[in-house]
């Protein structure tokens, strides 16, 4: 799961939010965090975790593993996104260009509780509109080009919109079975934070 999946298992609350979106850059502990934030980062990690075992997800990083090797589950998150983005009126009653301003605007009123990562890469976030971008093919082309251009090119992510475009069907799928799991799986959690 990446950015919009995370941001749309987080419900209504925007402190669970804020911490399903810091998640990644925060290591060990989030006691600084108000409490909202840190049940948010602790649901990210849960959310990684189910979903990295789940076999819908891993039978899909095996299409995958010839070519990317350990970067298939990023690339898997990231088609994950675009599903969910592609069909975010199955899943929401808000447009997915709503959902991402309103997203957009908590961070921007919360910028100072961010870490530096995190306010370091908004710029880019808000100019390229991510969350909305993941819908086309082309948008989920940038993301992957630039996600490989993070490793100097040693992951060769840039290539894998064409097994997106290959297995189109197949992932789309899979995605859906699995998304049905995966928010009944965060609704059980969120219930215990």
């Amino acid at each position: 799961m990446n950015f919009l999946a995370h941001i749309y298992l987080s419900g209504n609350d925007d402190e669970l939010k804020i911490g399903n979106f810091i998640a990644d850059g925060i290591h060990g502990k989030p006691d600084l965090f108000p409490i909202g934030v840190q049940k948010g980062i602790i649901l990210h990690r849960a959310i990684d975790t189910f979903t990295d075992a789940h076999p819908i997800f891993r039978q899909g990083t095996k299409r995958l593993h010839a070519n990317y090797h350990h970067y298939a589950g990023v690339i898997m998150d990231i088609y994950y996104d675009h599903f969910l983005a592609q069909n975010f009126a199955a899943y929401s009653d808000v447009p997915l260009h709503d959902f991402a301003d309103n997203f957009y605007r908590l961070l921007e009123v919360n910028y100072n509780m961010l870490p530096e990562r995190s306010q370091g890469m908004l710029p880019h976030m808000f100019k390229y509109n991510w969350l909305v971008s993941y819908a086309g093919i082309e948008g989920i082309a940038r993301t992957l080009t630039q996600m490989d251009s993070r490793t100097k090119n040693k992951s060769n992510m840039r290539f894998a919109d064409k097994e997106l475009i290959e297995f189109y069907s197949e992932y789309e799928a899979e995605f859906t079975e699995f998304f049905e799991e995966m928010r009944a799986y965060v609704k059980e959690k969120t219930a215990t934070l």
